[in-house]
């Protein structure tokens, strides 16, 4: 299986590429504006770095970086500072250039409730949020009803760096916190159970295993 993180690089991504490596068939290609950065990072040995500036590719020159490859995963992130051309547009640009080059399988990290924004607009929680949530409504919304790709939509909570416990909940009412480890877990396994094409699945730490959140979905 060949597959691709745009965004392989971030907190997220990094835990991403340990558990896919785990897969020793697997072909891994990660996006990274600067690949000299990471070529003596051991997390990306056997890993193929890939130059890559989102804002300035256009979606034909995504397209023929993702010939060829069964997965794409995108994981990547502004901080907030240029969601536009990241998480919103620039993540549109991906899943334009994935449907064009025939992937099998488009994840997408998002964020808790992005797709509900009376959950968001004005909540404390979400603080100085609004526009990243906002940013990721946009490319949500697209993904699900703007193309034909086989998706999943991850949404978890706050994101937090403690150890994982592989212990979660999906379809959760309210927002919570998350491992980074958890989250990238999941992100591993929705590629290989069925009941989560095409679905949007919010998530937080919880009590269930991820497989048998995943069989239950």
């Amino acid at each position: 299986m060949k597959i691709m993180i745009i965004g392989g690089t971030g907190r997220v991504g990094k835990e991403l590429v340990k558990f896919l490596k785990q897969d020793k068939e697997t072909e891994l290609s990660v996006t990274t504006r600067s690949p000299g950065k990471y070529q003596n990072d051991h997390i990306f040995e056997n890993v193929k770095l890939v130059k890559f500036n989102l804002a300035e590719l256009l979606v034909s020159d995504i397209t023929e970086l993702f010939n060829g490859f069964d997965v794409v995963y995108f994981v990547a992130g502004s901080r907030n500072e240029d969601l536009v051309q990241t998480e919103s547009f620039g993540a549109i640009k991906t899943m334009q250039a994935a449907e064009k080059a025939g992937v099998t399988k488009y994840v997408m990290l998002s964020s808790a409730f992005a797709l509900q924004p009376d959950k968001w607009i004005n909540n404390p929680h979400y603080g100085n949020l609004q526009a990243y949530q906002a940013a990721k409504y946009i490319a949500d919304y697209w993904l699900i009803h703007n193309t034909d790709l086989d998706y999943t939509i991850l949404q978890p909570s706050t994101l937090t760096e403690t150890s994982g416990t592989g212990k979660v909940q999906f379809n959760i009412e309210t927002p919570g916190e998350n491992s980074i480890t958890d989250v990238a877990e999941v992100l591993k396994e929705v590629i290989n159970n069925k009941n989560d094409s095409n679905k949007v699945i919010t998530m937080h730490s919880g009590k269930s295993t991820i497989q048998e959140e995943l069989n239950n979905l």
